[in-house]
């Protein structure tokens, strides 16, 4: 229950990385609401995730996420180049989570 409690954690801090580009520096009150919730959210289910899981192990996985979904996004919405260097290395971290999962008795 904990890796699904962090994946949730994972997909809000997602949720507040992209909510930064849309709240223009914190100037757009409705995306910055949006932001701030999505980041407290995702703390909240850090911190229960972390009671159960190694921390160190617990928030590589969820900077991971957000990262390899952070940047995915940023393809997607926000024309970012989706150069061959930059999907091997969102790659190379999806791999790191994939490993620290299967190493830390997650299942």
């Amino acid at each position: 229950m904990s890796w699904l409690i962090l994946f949730i954690a994972g997909l809000f801090e997602i949720a507040w990385a992209i909510g930064l580009a849309y709240s223009d520096g914190l100037s757009k009150p409705l995306p910055t609401a949006g932001t701030a919730i999505a980041l407290v959210i995702s703390m909240v289910l850090l911190a229960k995730a972390v009671q159960d899981l190694p921390i160190g192990t617990a928030y590589a996985v969820w900077t991971g996420i957000g990262a390899v979904g952070t940047a995915t996004l940023g393809i997607f919405l926000f024309d970012e180049p989706a150069t061959s260097a930059r999907i091997f290395f969102i790659s190379v971290i999806v791999v790191g989570i994939v490993g620290l999962n299967l190493v830390s008795g997650g299942h």
